[in-house]
């Protein structure tokens, strides 16, 4: 059995020093992180009534109320499709664009990245208003769509229920593509020119080197960029939020599971377990989807 070395003073000193310096951020997380976490899993097993302060044991009666309840499976149905649409063409989109800007062939590329990223210094709650004004029903879509002769009425995009999340998907898509093409901007930095340059000889042509070079390179950043995506898109809610007033109209066109649980956590009715059992539910739902979407994409390569 090894002897145990006994720590000098100034050892010790230095240990302790250590963890009162990463005291705080343990405090911070405990409290906002774990205590959270676990208090919101104990709510989703309670009936809760916030105006009187009951808390009333009854099993998995909240998750079973979760497929029984015709909102809650509009709700997941929207944040699917809007995830399963807005994730891949926002990656897609930001991957190609951030390879022609690397290119050395483009001029004026420093103004394109500005122009591009500027989407991403807009807050979220300005984006949404100039949506709204951009597909209001006598707003610039309409007019230019019509002038070419698409159809003869304008279409009320913001209270129609074929349309409305459709607006909410380009409004997201537009606004997080410069954060993501940045990010892959930043990874080409490092990518050797010279391989491009020896595809080149061996008569590669643009979308060859993108395919063979450019996307293996990145695949990590992909990762990241699809997990961060899917996070994202499942728990979209200020866009829906001021798109329909907090109602998730029209006709629960734009109800997304955050948007839900909201509802039931601060409505009128005393539905906070409710509220907290959709929360587990979207959590395990973002984790199955973010460790599928890993490893489709090669993610422990």
């Amino acid at each position: 059995m090894p002897k145990r070395v006994k720590k000098s003073k100034r050892e010790i000193n230095e240990m302790l020093q250590g963890y009162a310096f990463i005291t705080p951020a343990i405090l911070v997380l405990m409290v906002f992180f774990v205590i959270s976490i676990v208090f919101a899993v104990y709510l989703s097993f309670n009936k809760v009534d916030l105006f009187t302060g009951q808390y009333t044991w009854n099993n998995f009666e909240n998750y079973k109320n979760i497929f029984k309840d015709p909102r809650s499976i509009i709700a997941l149905k929207n944040t699917a499709i809007f995830a399963l649409f807005v994730v891949p063409t926002q990656t897609i989109v930001a991957l190609v664009m951030a390879y022609i800007l690397a290119s050395r062939d483009i001029k004026g590329k420093k103004v394109f990245r500005m122009v591009y990223f500027l989407p991403t210094l807009t807050s979220s709650s300005a984006l949404t208003i100039i949506f709204m004004f951009l597909f209001n029903i006598n707003g610039p879509i309409n007019h230019f769509l019509m002038n070419l002769g698409l159809y003869q009425s304008p279409i009320n995009f913001l209270q129609e229920p074929a349309y409305a999340l459709k607006v909410i998907m380009a409004m997201n898509i537009w606004s997080t593509v410069p954060y993501f093409m940045t990010i892959y901007l930043a990874s080409l930095v490092d990518l050797p020119y010279s391989l491009y340059e020896a595809a080149e000889i061996d008569g590669a042509n643009a979308f060859d080197k993108l395919r063979y070079i450019t996307i293996p390179y990145l695949r990590p950043i992909t990762t990241y960029v699809l997990l961060t995506g899917i996070i994202g898109t499942f728990q979209m809610f200020d866009q829906a939020y001021i798109f329909s007033n907090g109602s998730g109209g029209p006709n629960n066109s734009t109800l997304t599971l955050s948007l839900l649980i909201y509802q039931n956590a601060f409505g009128q009715m005393p539905t906070m377990g409710f509220a907290a059992a959709l929360a587990v539910v979207l959590s395990i739902i973002i984790f199955i989807v973010s460790r599928i979407a890993e490893k489709l994409n090669g993610g422990n390569e």
